[in-house]
């Protein structure tokens, strides 16, 4: 079953029991408290709280999400990825435990041709709190759960809350046994005793008690709310990855076909690496592999979301996973453009769930194009300067170590990242004094602001910029604005300012203005005569 599918079933069968179906919401979040959309919860965290109340009683809904805490352990586990899709239904003061676990279990082991997801029940391992015998009773009287498949756990390892006093309330969550093929047995009162054999699909979350202070999960539970509240989530690739019977999430539909974009590119084989770390090479280009696959699917719906490259925020994140993907390749052997086939690959796997990706595919592969572009000539550069850093610090005495000031060249000079820094420098056994690196940054910032106090209460020479408004012919009023043209190296931009006019930056130019009829042009069609800023630089 396609991941699509499963995606669209979900839907069908909230919508039939009477939810509010909802959209996904962008992965620019809707919480100014955080950078993307982290959870299918999200966009209903008013009303799961209290803050406002639910337009519905119910809802459900197929959300985009993007965390890149853990973006280490991509490629190196079956269920870290970047992007992922959590499926999710939610109720405000509607149903409750009894509702949600039926809805739970009918969904997951109801028949394919009913439109459900037809897994085996006897496959299923539920956790609950020790002390939720609600729950417990509903799986085993109701639903005739074997009581033995049903694990009680203390509250440091089943209760959910917000980290501080608010809603809280017991989790249930739902495991499905892949088979000895993939882990030990679980005894015990274990379901995770190993390996990769039982699967979390889908947790549910009771908000039953109001919590109160303390930390951890060392807090008092008050009472019970007045109002309670239902919010779940399954992992649409987890899912896709039982239904699919792939060993991980890279073998999906959805992900696959950039692993074999790369496979192609780069005549490596994916696969050979299943042994683990002891398969040497061959599991370092599997882990490379799947880092392409998913750092190109999150870069591409990150692009369509509107994130675009930048140095700080989300455009940072975007652009660390475009240069990670680009270096897997490079390190893959592919040293030529990549993401003009990567990232269609990636495209034409996810259009069938999201349409406004081929609606929107121009605007999203300029971007993704030119961001490679110009990593690749950074990566060039830097790489042979980052080199010989790490040969100058394996040869000192000591711990192997790159300096601070190597580091801060690197990232002043070349514009390499300092992640980048310790990422390839870590490949090669080699420490970077990341302290030394983050003084050097503080004290650059320090004198850019003291130079811009500076600039506040100076004063501004500006026969420069008369003189090139002679050789232009004069001024007019402006009218509207113009992307430079890229003649000769140059690149300007002109914007309105209501202070004195300050000529920023004018730096080795080649030819006279009036080599440059095209840049007359656009300084004669903006028709700015008004105070502005001239930015201009090679």
């Amino acid at each position: 079953m396609r991941t699509s599918e499963i995606r669209q079933r979900w839907l069908d069968y909230f919508a039939s029991q009477g939810h509010e179906i909802r959209p996904s919401v962008s992965l620019v979040s809707p919480e100014p408290s955080i950078l993307f959309t982290i959870a299918g919860m999200v966009p209903f965290i008013p009303y799961i709280t209290g803050v406002e109340p639910a337009p519905w009683p119910r809802a459900a809904s197929v959300q985009k999400c993007i965390r890149t805490n853990d973006i280490d352990n991509v490629g190196r586990t079956t269920r870290h990825g970047t992007f992922f899709q959590m499926n999710g239904n939610f109720s405000f003061g509607d149903y409750f435990k009894e509702g949600a676990i039926h809805y739970a279990w009918d969904l997951l082991t109801g028949s394919q041709s009913e439109g459900k997801y037809g897994l085996d029940g006897d496959r299923m391992w539920v956790t609950i709190w020790e002390k939720d015998d609600e729950a417990f009773d509903v799986l085993t009287k109701e639903v005739g759960m074997d009581p033995r498949h049903i694990v009680r756990l203390p509250r440091e390892e089943n209760f959910w809350d917000t980290g501080q006093p608010g809603p809280a309330g017991p989790c249930c969550e739902w495991h499905y046994d892949r088979g000895a093929a993939y882990g030990p047995e679980a005894v015990g009162g274990n379901v995770d005793p190993g390996g990769d054999r039982y699967l979390e699909l889908w947790n549910l979350v009771f908000d039953q008690y109001m919590r109160g202070e303390g930390s951890g999960k060392d807090y008092p539970l008050l009472g019970e709310l007045d109002q309670k509240a239902i919010d779940t989530g399954a992992g649409l690739e987890r899912l896709a990855f039982v239904m699919q019977d792939k060993p991980n999430m890279y073998e999906i539909d959805e992900v696959y076909p950039v692993i074999a974009a790369a496979e192609e590119m780069s005549g490596k084989q994916y696969g050979l690496g299943a042994a683990g770390p002891e398969a040497g090479a061959a599991y370092d280009d599997d882990v490379r592999l799947r880092v392409v696959a998913d750092h190109v699917r999150s870069s591409l719906m990150l692009i369509g979301d509107g994130v675009r490259p930048g140095n700080d925020g989300r455009g940072y994140v975007l652009r660390r996973l475009i240069r990670r993907a680009v270096r897997s390749m490079r390190l893959l052997g592919v040293d030529t453009a990549t993401m003009p086939t990567l990232l269609t690959a990636s495209k034409d796997a996810m259009k069938a769930s999201y349409p406004e990706l081929e609606e929107n595919w121009g605007t999203i592969s300029e971007v993704a194009y030119a961001e490679e572009d110009a990593f690749r000539r950074t990566l060039t550069a830097g790489t042979t300067i980052l080199d010989a850093a790490v040969e100058k610090a394996k040869v000192a005495p000591g711990a192997p170590m790159i300096s601070g000031e190597a580091a801060f060249s690197l990232h002043d000079t070349y514009g390499f990242p300092i992640d980048l820094t310790l990422e390839m420098a870590s490949e090669q056994g080699v420490h970077v004094d990341e302290a030394a690196f983050r003084a050097l940054m503080e004290e650059q910032k320090e004198r850019a602001r003291a130079d811009a106090r500076a600039k506040k209460t100076g004063h501004t020479d500006v026969r420069i910029f008369h003189d090139i408004e002679k050789e232009l012919g004069g001024g007019s009023t402006f009218v509207a604005t113009q992307r430079a043209p890229r003649t000769h190296k140059w690149q300007a931009c002109w914007s309105m300012a209501f202070q004195p006019l300050r000529l920023v930056r004018l730096l080795k130019l080649k030819s006279s203005w009036t080599e440059l009829p095209s840049m007359r042009r656009w300084v004669v069609s903006s028709q700015i005569t008004a105070p502005f800023d001239l930015l201009m630089a090679v």
